[in-house]
């Protein structure tokens, strides 16, 4: 099975406080993986460093085999960052991708605590999310995919999104990152501040765009138990650092796993 998106070494720090320290980890192409740890460990500083909205102090990060995010310290170390590049190391002062250049790609970033645009239709903020996409046909089509995925989407279309509940909010935050079509999709704390049956339709959801959409899945989650059960791989991360990576069924019985995150 082949790595979509490899991490390899990274660290990232917010003035004198390093945030993530030599953090390697990579997610397999049609799998969903997790990344767990307490509030504060520096796991939604790494999916922002993901889509290139967090630079880099050291280390890279790979899509599909290609460089897109690198710091100065890697391009002097390595001098060459594409599986693809020539020999002369002339990609060597490629810059890292903007976030709209990941974005194009195909990742696609739910944020921690949705983001939407409140005073935005359902539909509007869709279209928001469909920014990169210059077919209207194709728009059109993929906000009826959503409408048909997400029924209460398409029943409060023309409403505010500051109307929704809190549980509708995160499906339209998925929708919304769905809407470019992504091959990859990066969720921030899904079930954060939601009620457990909204959370188990939402993992319920998460599971279908995977396994019948082909997306593959990237969570961030604080909720260890739900996000270890819903995925393959996972990972642990503390003050920045990964300190497990396992099987998420291996994890799921881990003395340390259930002392810390499962309450046991």
């Amino acid at each position: 099975m082949s790595e979509l998106l490899t991490i390899d070494s990274i660290s990232v720090s917010y003035g004198s406080i390093q945030a993530l320290r030599g953090v390697s980890m990579h997610v397999n192409e049609g799998d969903v993986v997790c990344l767990i740890g307490a509030n504060g460990a520096g796991k939604s500083t790494l999916l922002k460093a993901i889509m290139g909205l967090e630079p880099l102090v050291s280390g890279s990060i790979s899509y599909r085999g290609e460089v897109i995010a690198h710091s100065a310290v890697e391009k002097s170390k390595r001098g060459l960052f594409s599986s693809k590049g020539s020999a002369d190391g002339s990609q060597m002062h490629k810059p890292s991708l903007r976030t709209d250049e990941i974005a194009s790609l195909g990742l696609s970033l739910v944020p921690e605590g949705r983001r939407v645009f409140a005073d935005m239709t359902v539909e509007e903020n869709l279209d928001m999310g469909a920014f990169l996409v210059k077919d209207d046909a194709r728009i059109a089509r993929k906000k009826q995919e959503m409408y048909d995925f997400f029924p209460i989407l398409g029943a409060r279309r023309k409403q505010k999104t500051r109307s929704l509940s809190g549980g509708e909010q995160q499906m339209m935050a998925i929708a919304r990152a769905l809407m470019s079509s992504p091959r990859l999709l990066l969720l921030d704390e899904p079930g954060l501040g939601l009620a457990p049956l909204i959370i188990q339709d939402i993992f319920e959801k998460i599971h279908i765009i995977n396994k019948e959409e082909n997306v593959t899945v990237f969570l961030v989650e604080q909720n260890a138990r739900i996000a270890l059960k819903a995925s393959i791989d996972g990972y642990v991360m503390e003050n920045g650092v990964i300190v497990l990576a396992d099987k998420s069924a291996n994890l799921l019985v881990d003395e340390k796993v259930r002392a810390a995150y499962l309450g046991q």
